[in-house]
């Protein structure tokens, strides 16, 4: 059966820079072992990567969230420490990936798990993505492997998914 994994935004910016909480730091040991794993079964991991130049300001995001983050090449951009092992990775300007969905489309998964930051944001953003590119796919996210933007925020956007036949695992 062939299955992925989306690694969503494990980015320094994420974890302990300009957006960083100790929610989202509190589950990088729960990534790593995880993706570990998964490695170990054989899954194809991939990752996601917030990214952003100097014009943020100027985009919509940016003057909704005008906080500076995840500029292509500074250390907030890069993902956090053991977590990438050379798996491709998908650059993305805004919350969810086109490039991402197409490419979980055309490789035809059996079965994707998406994990990361940030649960209301990001990781729903994709995850419904591929629900939408995958109808077929048996699409799930790993809820001690998410954290959103609050607590609450990370409750709602789990309830969205599930809404959506997003299945969470523990």
């Amino acid at each position: 059966m062939k299955r992925a994994l989306v690694v969503v935004d494990m980015q320094n910016d994420f974890l302990t820079g300009s957006l960083g909480s100790a929610d989202c730091a509190a589950i990088l040991p729960a990534v790593k072992s995880f993706l570990k794993a998964e490695r170990e079964r054989g899954t194809e991991i991939l990752f996601t990567r917030d990214t952003h130049g100097e014009d943020y300001f100027s985009t919509q995001e940016g003057k909704n969230l005008p906080v500076s983050h995840c500029v292509k090449g500074t250390d907030g951009w890069q993902i956090a420490d053991g977590l990438y092992a050379g798996e491709k990775v998908f650059d993305k300007p805004t919350f969810g990936s086109l490039e991402l969905a197409k490419y979980l489309q055309e490789k035809a998964f059996a079965e994707v798990c998406f994990i990361g930051v940030c649960t209301d944001i990001c990781v729903v953003s994709n995850a419904m993505l591929c629900k939408a590119f995958c109808p077929e796919t048996k699409v799930f996210v790993k809820a001690d492997c998410m954290a959103g933007t609050s607590k609450k925020a990370h409750e709602a956007a789990v309830k969205a998914m599930q809404s959506c036949q997003i299945f969470v695992i523990e």
